[in-house]
């Protein structure tokens, strides 16, 4: 008799547990990047039965359990938030933390945090690790390490080295006539991050053949050229053929713009104009169309103050200046593992590696088996309620099911005991 309520009563235990199990799921219906967990039972052998009716048969009655809780790492929708420090993972992997005790965990939970110190952070405050960028350049074959953001700054200023122009000139355009004059804009920076602005202006001289004239505001010049509210830096001439295609100064002659003596004190500038592009193609040409300006090209950039930070494509943390520049100062790291469901849960949808669990992939979002990034978005619960209630109501009946065997049990040893009487 005693066999049929240690049965019972293993099972009640064991649907109690699977129901403590979908509790905990539908609780974190909302969490972000939580995994659902899943139920395993397992039979219990309690007693062997050998019933012989002209020949022997073999069979066990036994009770059941949890053999194991099953977390189930299945890819969540991916929700756009446009919180800049949000970043959730497309695909395998785990963002690469860092507790206060110096343990390395884990997550798929992307919503973080800055503190006042730049440090980037879980909610739960644990620091979120990857490479951080050295001089500006990002590493990230070195050693992860806790991600650390700028939080003000200035952003050096470089001086314009390089131009381009693509520009047509109008091939039906006569010499000294207005249409045989033509010019471009060029807008440079130099050493103290000051823009100066340059004009290079076209004058038709005869069929196929232009002059050019790069000049600068003379107010630009500490010892200006002349009294013209330009001066000159750099003259020549342009020829072109009869395809429209320039010719003159051949794809091995770059112009070179030199500018010397600026008021405001900044070094002296030599800038090349490059005329052709890697393939010997040049941006100028003369077709019988408008004279037009299609383009330009200008390096360098102007001094800028550090204006906000955020977590852009494949897991790039960017600082954006008020100059326009957005610098990558950091990089995520993601850890693939090959068996995540042999880690352990530390609470706070972080996740640790047991003596069971394969040892850690750590590397850039993308490569190997590990996903990709998306920065302005959060990767949502997996829990599907309708498949929770499912199981809610069918552990539910378990527990009923077998508090009717404690029942009826009850009942078969009351009438036993009855029978002595």
């Amino acid at each position: 008799m005693s066999t049929a309520f240690s049965n019972a009563l293993s099972g009640l235990n064991a649907n109690s547990l699977a129901i403590d199990v979908v509790s905990g799921n539908l609780a974190n219906l909302n969490t972000t990047g939580f995994k659902t967990n899943s139920v395993s039972f397992l039979d219990l052998v309690n007693q062997s039965l050998a019933v012989s009716y002209g020949s022997t048969t073999e069979g066990t009655v036994g009770g059941s359990t949890i053999a194991q809780s099953i977390r189930s790492f299945t890819q969540g929708s991916i929700q756009s938030t446009s919180q800049p420090f949000d970043a959730a993972i497309q695909g395998g992997g785990f963002f690469v933390l860092q507790t206060a005790s110096g343990q390395q965990a884990f997550t798929r939970s992307g919503n973080f945090k800055v503190d006042a110190s730049g440090d980037l952070l879980t909610q739960s405050g644990q620091a979120v690790q990857g490479w951080n960028a050295i001089g500006g350049t990002l590493n990230a074959n070195g050693t992860i390490t806790n991600i650390k953001l700028p939080t003000a700054g200035l952003r050096t200023p470089a001086p314009t080295g390089n131009v381009t122009v693509s520009a047509n000139l109008n091939a039906n355009a006569a010499a000294g006539s207005t249409d045989g004059t033509f010019s471009s804009p060029l807008s440079v920076v130099d050493s103290l991050g000051n823009s100066h602005a340059l004009t290079v202006t076209y004058t038709k001289t005869s069929a196929g053949t232009w002059t050019y004239d790069v000049s600068i505001p003379s107010a630009d010049l500490a010892s200006p050229s002349g009294t013209g509210a330009s001066s000159s830096i750099a003259t020549g001439t342009l020829t072109f053929d009869g395809t429209g295609h320039l010719t003159s100064p051949p794809s091995s002659a770059p112009i070179t713009l030199p500018i010397t003596g600026l008021s405001d004190g900044a070094a002296n500038l030599n800038i090349k104009w490059s005329l052709y592009d890697a393939n010997g193609v040049s941006g100028l040409t003369q077709y019988s169309q408008q004279s037009a300006n299609l383009g330009s090209t200008v390096d360098g950039t102007r001094s800028g103050t550090f204006s906000s930070v955020s977590i852009g494509t494949n897991g790039q943390v960017i600082a954006y200046y008020t100059n326009g520049d957005a610098i990558p100062v950091a990089q995520l790291a993601l850890a693939s593992v090959l068996n995540p469901d042999s880690m352990q849960d530390l609470g706070q949808n972080t996740f640790g590696l047991t003596s069971a669990t394969s040892l850690p992939a750590i590397g850039v979002p993308g490569t190997g088996s590990r996903g990709q990034i998306s920065g302005g978005a959060l990767e949502t619960s997996t829990v599907d309620i309708a498949k929770e209630f499912t199981n809610l109501l069918t552990y539910e009946r378990g527990y009923q099911a077998n508090s009717k065997v404690v029942t009826a049990e009850d009942e078969i040893m009351q009438q036993t005991v009855a029978l002595k009487t």
